[in-house]
C-alpha cells in the first residue's frame, strides 16, 4: 500500500510540475531562457490557466421543451443527456448547446422520439442571457427548430 501511494504522490507531483512547465513556457520561461522551449506533447489547454478567466459577460444555452395536449414543458438535460461519469456534469459544462445545429436536428429530433414517446413534438430553443453580470433575469429565447 505505501508503494502505491508513494507512486500516486510522484505520479501528480510529476504532473503537476508538467502542467506548470506548460502554462508557464511560451510567456515566461521562453523569453527568461532567451530562445523557444520545447512544448510538451500532451493535453494542456493551450492558453494555461488563463482559460479560465476569459470570461464573456453574454452566455448562450439550449433548451428542450416537450409537447403534450398543447402544453410545454421544459426538459431536464440531465434526462436528455444521461451522463455516467462522476466528478462532472456535461451539462453544467453546456455541451447540450450542440444541438442547436440544423445540421444535426434529425437525427436529435429522432433521438427524442424514441427517447420521449409520450409526446407528440418538441421544440428546441437557443436561450441567451445577453449580459450574464448586469441582467442576471434577463433571457432571450429563440426557436432553432421543431420536432413534429
Amino acid at each position: 500500500m505505501l508503494r502505491r501511494n508513494t507512486l500516486i504522490t510522484v505520479f501528480v507531483i510529476c504532473w503537476t510540475l508538467l502542467f506548470q512547465y506548460e502554462t508557464l513556457r511560451a510567456s515566461y520561461l521562453s523569453p527568461l531562457a532567451g530562445r523557444e522551449l520545447p512544448k510538451l506533447p500532451f493535453l494542456f489547454p493551450p492558453a494555461g490557466w488563463i482559460m479560465f478567466f476569459n470570461i464573456d459577460k453574454s452566455y448562450g444555452f439550449a433548451e428542450v421543451y416537450g409537447v403534450r395536449g398543447g402544453q410545454q414543458v421544459l426538459l431536464d438535460p440531465h434526462d436528455i443527456l444521461q451522463t455516467k461519469a462522476i466528478g462532472y456534469d456535461n451539462i453544467h459544462r453546456n455541451v447540450l448547446v450542440g444541438v442547436l445545429s440544423r445540421g444535426d436536428a434529425q437525427s436529435f429530433c429522432r433521438f427524442l422520439h424514441r427517447k420521449f414517446p409520450s409526446y407528440d413534438q418538441f421544440i428546441v430553443v437557443y436561450a441567451q442571457y445577453p449580459d450574464l453580470i448586469s441582467a442576471t433575469d434577463r433571457i432571450l429565447r429563440q426557436v432553432a427548430y421543431h420536432c413534429q
